[in-house]
């Protein structure tokens, strides 16, 4: 069996957990994602005080703007394969199809997880989260709006499928992450979120790939998480990330670059805000973490209000049309694909209102297909034939005016001597 690791920056229950833990299993060990700087400030305990302000990743959108035309992402349920969903919170009660829920989690966990006060960890129903980590996917997906708060889903009319899949001991396994993506499709899915990864170099055809292309194939969008290794520069592929179709995410910070963090490879996709980002947590309020867990939810929100928008008619946009839209859209600092951020960092609004057609590939920007830099024009050394033109007609203008002043200046000087002439004349 393999197993399946979260790729937050650490698995947190209570305070206690603020760190990224190694992971292990009987067959495979998977590392936890590390840290990113500034979390050893995110920890946080159940539940939490209310965020009051407006979390940065969300200031840089016009939400009135994005929801338009989409009403919100009403009528699109989206399957977040993780570690729960506690719709303790309130801004997830409304939000959670519990009865679709389902746990894949093993009957008697490997190694079983104590809290604080040595008890054993519950298992708990998909509607439970001891962790916090789907709880927090979840609302960056489609938390409903508050009044103590600022914070809100980006698509907040969506509803949630919640599977439960991992658990702090890393109990998940490939096996049942393909179980997982088979139950959400059959659950009705339009759009799937898997925040977690292997490293493992699964085999061509592994039960993974099988259940990724199942879903695929049934027109749902699949969105998953780059992973967390990426300091210094380290590239490897994850999967499900690496998988053709599924919609790869890494981490972006403030100023729209790769969080040090962040997995590169020439499989990532796009990025998105995964630094300090604000989310819901069991029980009911809000905490900050790091990692390309909460960066893949923000892409998953962003496809659900693409596919309320566009999920009707003979013009029905297919998943391969609203991934091509996301990776066409994104902010680039180049014309094309890069292995750091992808297509570049997701930009929702223009994901929702540049769409006047839909494409199945994106391609380069500034008419460069190739990925490649625009190729500056031509350096022109001395004058162009327009600026010569222009200069020998300021000088046609400037003689014409010296010559009628000379012109000017000559009469009136005649005209003084004959003067002067006429009376010198009739005085002598």
């Amino acid at each position: 069996m393999r197993t399946i690791s979260r790729t937050a920056t650490g698995v947190r229950r209570l305070a206690a957990m603020a760190a990224a833990t190694a992971v292990t299993a009987s067959a495979l060990t998977v590392t936890a994602a590390p840290p990113a700087v500034a979390d050893t400030s995110t920890q946080c305990s159940f539940p939490a005080k209310p965020y009051k302000g407006r979390p940065w990743a969300l200031q840089r959108v016009l939400l009135n703007e994005l929801w338009q035309d989409t009403d919100q992402g009403a009528g699109v349920r989206v399957a977040v394969i993780d570690t729960g969903v506690d719709v303790g919170n309130p801004q997830l009660a409304d939000a959670v199809d519990a009865r679709a829920g389902k746990n894949f989690l093993p009957k008697k966990p490997k190694k079983p997880k104590n809290d604080e006060a040595g008890r054993a960890t519950p298992r708990g129903k998909p509607t439970t989260d001891e962790v916090g980590h789907g709880t927090k996917v979840a609302g960056i997906i489609a938390a409903r709006p508050a009044d103590d708060t600022g914070f809100v889903g980006l698509a907040p009319k969506a509803t949630i499928i919640p599977i439960k899949q991992n658990d702090a001991n890393g109990s998940g396994t490939a096996e049942t992450l393909a179980a997982s993506i088979d139950y959400a499709v059959e659950a009705g899915a339009d759009v799937i979120n898997i925040s977690q990864d292997t490293a493992e170099a699964l085999r061509p055809d592994s039960v993974l790939e099988q259940a990724v292309n199942r879903a695929l194939s049934q027109d749902v969008v699949v969105v998953a998480s780059a992973g967390n290794d990426g300091l210094g520069g380290n590239v490897k592929k994850t999967y499900p990330a690496s998988y053709p179709g599924v919609l790869a995410v890494a981490s972006s910070d403030r100023n729209n670059e790769r969080a040090p963090f962040s997995q590169s490879g020439d499989f990532v996709d796009v990025a998105a805000p995964g630094v300090d980002i604000i989310s819901t947590v069991p029980q009911g309020g809000h905490c900050a973490d790091n990692g390309t867990s909460f960066s893949a939810p923000y892409v998953a929100g962003v496809a659900a209000l693409l596919r309320a928008k566009h999920n009707s008619g003979p013009d029905r946009w297919t998943q391969q049309n609203i991934v091509a839209q996301i990776e066409q859209t994104a902010e680039r600092s180049v014309p094309g694909h890069d292995r750091l951020v992808g297509w570049g960092v997701v930009d929702p609004v223009a994901a929702l209102t540049e769409d006047d057609k839909r494409i199945d590939h994106p391609v380069a920007k500034e008419g460069v297909r190739t990925g490649k830099k625009p190729t500056p024009a031509k350096l022109q050394l001395g004058e162009t034939e327009q600026e010569r033109n222009e200069r020998l007609g300021t000088y046609v203008l400037l003689g014409g005016g010296i010559l009628v002043a000379v012109v000017a200046g000559t009469s009136l000087i005649h005209r003084d001597w004959r003067r002067r002439r006429r009376t010198g004349v009739s005085g002598n």
